[in-house]
């Protein structure tokens, strides 16, 4: 019979054990006369002692094929659940980031909220700003959470946070205007606090999407494409919502013509779907075989030498081990102890489900408190790591201006408009719903190339955990050959083309020639949603591929809060240097400011900006090219 293919049956015999006098071949006789001491011919021993292939000590032919066969089966049935519970949760999590960015739809219903509730132009950028500050500024606190509790529960509090807020929001909508603008509905504050929730809302949404797809695919060949998929459906969320709401969830005039959308009706929709979408990850998104990762990270942590001996883990077992020994070299003079009782067979049996139950208590907190463990190394692995800071403030300088852009194109329009234009045609640099469009476009194709071409041409690391983290600590193969001889590329020559265009795209606007001629808005919009896009993409890439994915929703979040800054920075300057041209040429009472004074300032400071971002990602490329991580 031919050896079975299950190697875990077979004893390795070593020329060694061998012994010479031995005949090759036995005889059936031989065989069955030896009983215990030999199997059939051939074969050696399991670990078991008994035979490894065709017939068994026991006389039983096949047993042994049989069970490995069944083995076989159930790891492979193990293999494919896990491989279901995977693709379906990298789907739920694309789908909760294509609906988690309704805030991105704001500009909607934000003239409704001017003439029919009144607010000001203070009050409604001060609901933009809460929603803003309330989903930039949690994000390090909710990643830090989806590491240690999983995606579902985070999940789970942005179904808590989406209902309420888009909830409380449609009934002070409905309410009409407050007191205090001459009406008799709810109080601003309310609104207000509504989209504080809905902020925070899209923050857990977005970071458990993000953190299931990144911690599920961060350690293939793909990793790219994984996690700048959930990353572009994140941008598209707010245009396909806002198209719902323009063509689906409107009002209708007298005659029954199409009206404005219902605002109503549009936040009711919104808090039943990402309530439904919240509530149905909490069991959908489902990290698969953490528990190996953790092992495999903490068993190479150890190892790399980042960390010293005296700061490795050591479970609850070794430091009672270490205890035990210790206080029986004290206890007594020949290292034994007197004997309390002895157990019944009864007793035994009574106590070995408690003890089985307690065992495996015992190991949950084990795991807990060893992921706790490595979690926090890696946190603070991160936080020291100074090209980390590189990273995280050319981000912001990337990120300020491109926010800032999308938020004020609107307003940039008019400035390039002649004042004797006529007013019912379509202004020559192109209406703010186009622009918009094209941003979201651009931006979500960069993402999606981004990906796929830095899991095309990019090298992979041989340790999905951690690269080194200093000139003294190198690890060997850290580079991944490819089998096809085809030439890698750093992600940084993706990432830093892409931050140039969007230096292009502001250079361009700072020129005279888009006051001279307003069509080329139209390039200066498509440079910056690509630029932004792909640097949005290709950020959180690089971070899982040298820092890891074990502890991404913490990394990732901690840099994800600098965009916040850089908006409001960017945006304040733009702000300030609009009201001063529009006061400097206003002498004829006109309100809107013309010209590029309005803006052209402002465009080369953000240029400026991006240049300086280029910088600080080549040095903190140069810090990872000396420490030899593979990039």
């Amino acid at each position: 019979m031919p050896p079975s293919n299950d190697s875990r049956h077979a004893r390795i015999i070593d020329k060694r054990d061998f012994d010479i006098s031995r005949p090759l071949l036995l005889r059936d006789t031989e065989d069955e006369d030896d009983g215990d001491d030999a199997c059939n011919v051939g074969h050696g021993t399991n670990r078991s002692g008994q035979c490894g292939y065709g017939r068994s000590s026991n006389g039983h032919p096949g047993d042994d094929d049989d069970e490995a066969g069944s083995d076989n089966i159930e790891r492979d049935r193990k293999a494919l659940n896990r491989q279901v519970v995977r693709i379906l949760s990298f789907i739920w999590g694309v789908g909760s980031a294509l609906c988690a960015g309704s805030i991105t739809a704001f500009s909607l219903y934000a003239p409704l909220l001017q003439t029919r509730l009144h607010y000001s132009q203070f009050r409604i950028n001060a609901v933009a700003a809460a929603a803003a500050v309330s989903m930039y500024l949690p994000v390090a606190f909710f990643g830090y959470l989806c590491d240690r509790y999983s995606p579902g529960p985070i999940s789970f509090i942005s179904a808590c946070l989406f209902g309420p807020g888009y909830l409380f929001a449609a009934f002070t909508y409905k309410s009409g205007p407050p007191v205090d603008a001459g009406g008799t509905g709810w109080p601003f504050a309310v609104m207000l606090m509504s989209f504080v929730g809905v902020g925070a809302g899209t923050c857990c949404m977005y970071l458990a999407a993000v953190t299931t797809c990144a911690k599920n695919f961060g350690r293939g060949k793909r990793k790219g494409i994984m996690l700048a998929l959930p990353i572009a459906a994140f941008g598209l969320s707010g245009m396909w919502q806002s198209q719902v709401g323009s063509r689906l969830l409107y009002e209708r005039g007298p005659d029954g013509q199409k009206g404005d959308v219902d605002v109503f009706r549009y936040f009711l929709f919104l808090g039943i779907l990402l309530s439904v979408v919240g509530v149905g990850g909490t069991f959908a998104l489902r990290i698969v075989g953490e528990e190996e990762m953790i092992d495999e990270a903490v068993e190479e942590l150890e190892r790399s030498g980042i960390i010293g001996e005296s700061d490795f883990f050591r479970s609850r077992e070794e430091v009672r081990a270490a205890i035990s020994s210790s206080s029986m070299s004290y206890g007594t003079m020949d290292g034994t102890t007197a004997e309390t009782g002895v157990d019944t067979p009864l007793e035994d049996d009574s106590q070995s489900l408690t003890l089985s139950r307690e065992e495996w208590q015992d190991h949950q907190k084990e795991e807990r408190r060893k992921k706790n463990w490595l979690l926090n190394q890696e946190t603070r692995l991160f936080l020291k790591d100074r090209t980390m800071w590189w990273l995280a403030v050319g981000f912001l300088l990337i990120t300020g201006p491109g926010e800032a852009y999308i938020n004020n194109v609107g307003t940039i329009i008019p400035t390039l408009t002649p004042p004797s234009f006529p007013p019912h045609l379509s202004p020559p640099a192109g209406g703010a719903a186009t622009h918009v469009t094209s941003i979201a476009l651009t931006s979500t194709l960069a993402r999606l190339l981004a990906g796929y071409l830095s899991d095309i041409f990019a090298p992979s690391p041989a340790r999905p955990h951690l690269q080194p983290s200093s000139r003294s600590i190198s690890f060997n193969d850290q580079h991944v050959p490819n089998p096809f001889a085809r030439r890698n590329f750093s992600r940084l020559t993706f990432l830093l083309p892409s931050a140039l265009l969007l230096s292009l795209g502001f250079l361009c606007l700072a020129t005279p020639l888009s006051f001279s001629t307003p069509q080329t808005l139209h390039l200066t919009t498509a440079l910056v949603g690509l630029g932004y896009g792909a640097s949005f993409a290709l950020v959180p890439i690089i971070i899982s591929v040298v820092w890891g994915v074990e502890n991404f929703g913490t990394n990732w979040g901690v840099v994800a809060m600098f965009p916040a800054a850089g908006a409001a920075a960017w945006g304040a300057i733009y702000s300030a240097g609009y009201e001063a041209a529009r006061r400097a040429g206003n002498s004829d009472g006109f309100q809107q400011c013309a010209g590029w004074r309005c803006y052209g300032f402002w465009a080369l400071g953000c240029t400026g900006s991006v240049w300086v971002a280029i910088g600080l990602w080549t040095v903190a490329w140069r810090g990872w090219r000396r420490r030899g991580v593979v990039v």
